[in-house]
This record gives structure tokens, sequence and C-alpha cells, in this order.
């Protein structure tokens, strides 16, 4: 089986009160929803910066007008699941309402949650804790390692 290398934009959209916005993503159109950031694969001859204003604009409704930083990047590498993740994630400005028009399908809600109500809802290891430290602190630019989905091996480089 040929290993996956995955490329991923994601983006931190914060509105006035200082909450966070999830997008709920029934992964595969099975029932299984998670809750994430807005984001998505970086497709091919596409920069990751592009990617994240497709991906926002199409899971939101919403239009980046600015990204302002890297908040995060993350790297899982699933050697059970033969592949390599890498996450970026920018903090953006963005303009609009909400009006999710995935093509794909999958995005099922799309709403602001309190960082404490965000932590809660997000996933796996690999994307909770990344954005809850970048919320916590505010310290751009951290690099964190993992060793699979379930955060084995976690490691965080300090900010650029």
């Amino acid at each position: 089986m040929a290993r996956r290398e995955l490329l991923v934009a994601a983006a931190v959209l914060r509105d006035r009160m200082g909450r966070v916005l999830l997008v709920a993503n029934d992964w595969q159109g099975q029932g299984r929803v998670r809750y994430t950031v807005p984001g998505g694969m970086v497709e091919h001859g596409e920069t990751a910066l592009q990617a994240v204003k497709r991906e926002v604009l199409e899971e939101t409704g919403l239009k980046v007008k600015t990204v302002k930083t890297l908040a995060y990047c993350v790297h899982i590498e699933d050697e059970g699941r033969n592949e390599r993740t890498i996450v970026f994630a920018f903090d953006v400005d963005w303009d609009g309402l909400l009006n999710p028009r995935d093509p794909d399908g999958f995005i099922v809600e799309a709403s602001f949650y309190s960082p404490d109500e965000a932590v809660q809802k997000l996933g796996p290891v690999p994307m909770r804790e990344p954005l809850l430290d970048y919320l916590t602190t505010g310290v751009p630019g951290r690099f964190y390692g993992f060793n699979g989905w379930d955060g084995r091996g976690g490691t965080r480089v300090p900010g650029l």
C-alpha cells in the first residue's frame, strides 16, 4: 500500500467576543461528526495560503480578509495508517455571515464557541492541544509532533 502524504491548511477564526469558530464535519458521510477548525487538503497547484482561503469560504461562507500569522504547525506520523499529515493553522481576519456551502457535503454545522467549549468539542489530541495552547498563550508559530492521532509521543517546539 502506498504511503499517504497529507498537507492540510486550517484557520483560527475568532469573533468580537473571543469565541473560536468550529465546523462539525461528518467525515465520509457516515454519521461520525468531529469538530475541527475550518480547513482541509491543499489541492494540487495550490499554496497553503490559497487553500486556507478556499476552505474557509467553502466550509463557513466567510471570506478570509487577512492571514495574520501562522498560529501553529502539527506533524502527525501515523505508522498504523501508513500516513503523514502536516497541518498549517493560520490565524486570520474574516468578513461575512456564516453560510456553510461545503461542496463535499460533509460540513453539518459551523458555530462560534468559547475557548473552553471549543476545546471540549475538539476530537483527537493533535487537533485539540495546539489550538488550546495557542488560544491560551497567544504565542504563534509553535510546532507540534505526534506519533499518531492518539497523541503518542507529543512534542512541542517553542514559537519561532
